[in-house]
């Protein structure tokens, strides 16, 4: 065989066709994988479920007004240090322009941010929640009172507030079927359990959820391995039994975030999670003791209603 078979030049028109072939398959290549990279940040792509996302929304000016608002007074500022709201809601990647349903907020400690930030281009939806059966405690009543007054008082930060009721997994007052950006409860899961209304009540906040909405959930964390009934008596959920509930209800959990951890809550008091601050049930009982824990360790999870 020639040996200059192996050595012979390439025609300079062949060279330029072999270059132009490559520069097409790096174009596309390319191309391939920034489509790869763009689905990997959609709601329903496998990298955007991994649960131990921590992404946050930026914080906006009209976040941090809010949250530094007169609105507030010094006793809910001084919770600050263990709610942290701020970061809580950016977490739950809120924006002023959304509609946002809080479920049974109380005295209205999320109202008092969530009002002002979403009063110029948002909806802020409050369901007072009604356990099934007996009718609300007197306490329950007076506390609702006490937050209706808190609305009417101020029209300029609440007056675009709107409140209905969430029963037996049903909400009346407001459209509640898929037109809403977010559902927010705080501190309230326990409460569904012992009632019987845990999976009732999820349902209905995926019903409420635009395809593509969010469900944020905080609430006081047991101990893996918590019966049930030792959570309905003291009050800490796992986690495994919220993202295995909020699964049933068709929810893909999207992140976890230890924002309200504390680990110096040992979850073992003689009054549950009302032992600490602010409930103090125990009174003056070791009450320097549960000061020094400060509130309760909690989970901190985001989910998605999957579009």
């Amino acid at each position: 065989m020639d040996a200059m078979t192996f050595d012979r030049p390439i025609p300079v028109l062949q060279t330029r066709a072999l270059r132009a072939k490559l520069a097409n398959l790096t174009i596309i290549s390319a191309a391939i994988l920034l489509g790869a990279c763009a689905n990997s940040n959609a709601p329903n792509a496998p990298d955007a479920l991994n649960p131990s996302a921590t992404t946050a929304a930026p914080n906006t000016p009209q976040l941090t007004a809010a949250i530094a608002g007169p609105q507030r007074g010094d006793t809910a500022r001084a919770r600050d240090v263990y709610r942290h709201p701020q970061q809580t809601l950016q977490f739950f990647e809120l924006a002023p322009s959304q509609s946002v349903l809080e479920i049974a907020p109380g005295g209205g400690w999320y109202t008092e941010i969530l009002a002002p930030y979403l009063h110029d281009h948002g909806t802020l939806y409050e369901a007072q929640y009604d356990g099934v059966g007996a009718a609300p405690s007197s306490g329950e009543q007076a506390g609702r009172a006490a937050f209706a007054r808190k609305l009417a008082a101020s029209p300029a930060i609440y007056g675009h507030v709107v409140v209905g009721t969430l029963r037996a997994g049903q909400f009346s007052g407001f459209p509640a079927n898929a037109s809403v950006d977010r559902v927010l409860t705080f501190r309230n899961i326990h409460n569904w359990i012992k009632d019987g209304q845990i999976d009732a009540n999820l349902r209905a906040f995926y019903a409420a959820l635009k395809p593509g909405g969010l469900l944020g959930v905080e609430e006081h964390r047991a101990a893996p391995g918590t019966t049930l009934q030792q959570t309905i008596d003291t009050g800490y959920v796992t986690e495994a039994y919220v993202i295995e509930h909020a699964q049933a209800a068709g929810f893909v959990l999207v992140g976890k975030s230890e924002i309200n951890a504390n680990p110096r809550d040992t979850k073992d008091y003689p009054h549950g999670v009302w032992s600490l601050p602010p409930s103090y049930e125990g009174g003056d009982a070791d009450r320097a003791r549960f000061a020094a824990i400060g509130e309760s360790d909690r989970m901190t999870l985001r989910f998605v209603k999957p579009r």
